[in-house]
């Protein structure tokens, strides 16, 4: 099968180009190396997919997804057999500051991506949406079938937006489509952004964290061999026509700020000095996944306890840090 993945030479994008080639896909991996952070993180991430994968299985178009003319060339040349659709403005806090970029991005782009599916005949469709699309739902664990009308920042927002238009195409052009709601992704190849890369840096250095809040706001924090696995076998549910529907690709066990950073304390052998900070506008108090649904239709089954993923996320920081 011949795999279309933007965002590819990202986080999570890099994770799954690999584990389709390893089983024999070929990709071609779109990102526009924006400067959201160092582009030569996501530029080391596509080295190592390329030296992994040196029999020219894998590929990189280096365009936004909000470039039509770019997408038609991707598509023509390419002629993928799905998509995986990664690449968005991400985190929740800047899209308070640029709501604008982030809907142009996270949902034009989106349409756009649609558009050039449905001109070149490709129907299958894996969309990357949020558990932040649940908000502060009082409900727990945040199941599929909640309501998600509430959304608390701009990201969550337009991922809420990205599936019903996914929905939309779904409807009018026959496309098969899984979206998925990931749960606080980590693992090696993190963003250097999210909390766990970036306390894990500074206690490295001896400077303090910053601690929004009191620590106990909770996550679903899920390790990246388990959003993969969640992400090939969805991409694999869509082989039959007609298909849409949401899963959440989670844990199914929360973690508070607090026991995160003494996993990392454990982890590094370092003790955290905490800048305690008010908490932000648009964070949400707590996730936790019903994973239910992607068990029974999917077969997924998240397997990595947060200790032993913190280790190895730890492990493998180290050793990029030279230590």
């Amino acid at each position: 099968m011949r795999v279309l993945v933007t965002g590819g030479a990202g986080f999570i994008g890099s994770h799954v180009s690999e584990k389709l080639l390893e089983r024999g896909d070929r990709v071609l991996a779109l990102d526009s190396f924006s400067d959201f952070y160092d582009p030569c993180v996501k530029r080391q991430n596509v080295k190592a997919v390329y030296r992994a994968h040196p029999d020219g299985a894998f590929a990189l178009c280096e365009a936004d997804i909000r470039d039509g003319e770019a997408l038609d060339m991707a598509f023509a040349t390419f002629k993928p057999d799905a998509v995986v659709h990664l690449a968005a403005c991400a985190g929740v806090r800047p899209s308070i500051e640029r709501p604008e970029e982030y809907f142009d991005v996270n949902l034009m782009g989106t349409v756009r991506l649609l558009s050039a599916m449905t001109a070149h005949g490709v129907r299958r469709l894996v969309f990357a949406s949020s558990s932040s699309v649940y908000g502060n739902n009082e409900k727990v664990p945040f199941s599929e079938d909640d309501p998600v009308d509430c959304p608390i920042s701009p990201y969550a927002a337009t991922k809420k937006a990205g599936e019903l238009t996914v929905h939309t195409w779904h409807h009018l052009k026959g496309l098969s489509c899984a979206c998925l709601r990931f749960f606080t992704v980590y693992g090696p190849r993190q963003r250097p952004d999210l909390a766990i890369t970036k306390f894990a840096d500074l206690m490295l250095q001896g400077k303090p964290i910053p601690v929004y809040g009191d620590g106990t706001t909770r996550r679903d924090y899920t390790y990246i061999d388990d959003i993969v696995d969640g992400v090939v076998r969805a991409l694999d549910w869509t082989e039959e026509p007609g298909r849409y529907s949401v899963f959440n690709l989670g844990e199914n066990h929360t973690v508070s700020l607090a026991e995160m950073i003494e996993a990392l304390e454990r982890a590094l052998g370092v003790k955290a000095e905490i800048h305690r900070l008010p908490p932000q506008p648009g964070d949400v108090e707590r996730t936790w996944a019903d994973v239910s649904r992607a068990r029974a239709v999917l077969g997924y089954n998240p397997s990595t306890p947060f200790e032993k993923g913190i280790e190895q996320f730890v492990r493998w920081l180290k050793t990029q840090r030279g230590i």
